[in-house]
């Protein structure tokens, strides 16, 4: 006998039983069906449900298609010209020093740049990597399609996000939804998929990222709310986009966890760009989230889109994590790039994904961590987070 779950809301949820080549159909209370699943883990790929044990190494905040065009930034007028053109060698360097002025480098949806992402992608499979997380998320021209034809190539497991990013980038038809409508978006993305021309449904496996600029906006307070509510009945992984100030996570925490979301199924992403102060960073943690560096490979300190502050390096961001990792907090860390520009993957002169693995975590080993810690970072905390129970 074969048990599928259907559909999904806040009271009641459709089972079909499959036995003896006949369909039955069933309504049942949602909290019998959660108890139900409870026994029942499993984590929510593009192509298929797996097992927890088989996620492996996994970066956990990633993208491969998306655009990113909303930040644009006017470049200083000596360089215009430099930043106008498509992204090659000659102003590789303009670039680097300012990604947010180039139109062509925030398009990660041409045909160039997803070459380039499965090409990627080959190399991290081939160097131990085994998942990747894909946030993009309602607004930012998520392209689930491509998600299931980079697993197929690549033979990564990508788990696909819903939910939604920050307000300015949704459409007409979102922008006015209530916390209802959003909940119920984001359940039925999980629990039955997104219709994919030439597929058919393909299911999302956790809500993120979901976006929010600070002060936090009335639309991104009902987008995490409903992520909250969706995460209690499903207990799916979550993971959210803080505004670039040290104010936004403990917001963002608040409104989720009021709701009712869970914290230790619960990504604050961007924690490196965010909280700077060390004992601020410390009483975060206190809340029992997953601390997220998610822009491991980013070593320009220029920061454009908030130039008030410094960027830090990959020294930086290792020196932190291992101040963390001595504060007791080694199950509550997360790593990854947010590849999100074209100049961060390999054919446009970049780290590629496979830099966490290959160039962070060697330096990381040569300041004490060891090999059951970086397992814990890589594969662990994913697998915990990510796990499902429908």
């Amino acid at each position: 006998m074969k048990i599928q779950l259907i559909s999904v809301n806040h009271s009641h949820s459709l089972i079909q039983f499959y036995f003896c080549h006949r369909t039955f159909s069933c309504v049942f209370h949602t909290n019998i069906i959660k108890a139900f699943y409870q026994i029942m883990p499993v984590i929510q790929t593009v192509l298929d449900r797996i097992e927890p044990n088989l996620l492996g190494r996994t970066l956990t905040h990633e993208h491969v298609a998306l655009d990113f065009a909303h930040f644009y930034c006017s470049p200083p007028d000596d360089f215009r010209s430099f930043l106008d053109e498509k992204l090659h060698l000659a102003n590789l360097g303009f670039i680097r020093q300012y990604p947010y002025s180039s139109l062509d480098n925030l398009c990660l949806n041409d045909d160039a740049t997803r070459a380039a992402v499965i090409k990627d992608l080959e190399l991290y499979r081939r160097l131990g990597g085994s998942s990747i997380v894909e946030n993009t998320s309602h607004g930012l021209k998520r392209n689930v399609k491509f998600m299931v034809e980079v697993s197929e190539k690549t033979g990564v497991n990508v788990i696909a996000g819903t939910g939604h990013y920050i307000y300015e980038l949704q459409n007409s038809g979102h922008m006015n939804m209530s916390v209802e409508q959003m909940a119920d978006l984001y359940s039925k993305e999980i629990t039955t998929g997104v219709e994919v021309d030439g597929i058919g449904m393909v299911k999302c496996g956790f809500i993120g990222e979901v976006g929010s600029v600070y002060p936090i906006r009335d639309f991104e307070k009902r987008a995490i709310k409903a992520t909250a509510e969706i995460q209690e009945l499903l207990g799916c992984g979550v993971s959210f986009h803080p505004g670039r100030n040290a104010a936004a996570p403990f917001e963002i925490i608040r409104l989720y966890l009021e709701a009712g979301g869970k914290a230790s199924k619960c990504v604050m992403s961007h924690l490196d760009r965010t909280i700077f102060d060390f004992d601020q960073l410390l009483e975060f943690a206190k809340f029992g989230c997953y601390i997220q560096y998610d822009l491991f490979g980013t070593e320009c300190s220029y920061y454009q889109l908030n130039s008030a502050l410094d960027m830090p390096s990959d020294g930086h961001r290792i020196n932190y994590f291992m101040k963390l990792i001595d504060e007791g907090l080694l199950e509550r860390l997360l790593m990854s790039h947010d590849v999100h520009t074209k100049h961060r993957l390999t054919s446009f002169g970049g780290h590629g994904y496979h830099h966490v693995h290959m160039n962070v975590l060697p330096r990381m080993f040569a300041k004490g961590l060891t090999a059951d810690q970086a397992e814990q970072i890589t594969v662990v905390n994913p697998t915990n987070w990510l796990q499902l129970n429908i």
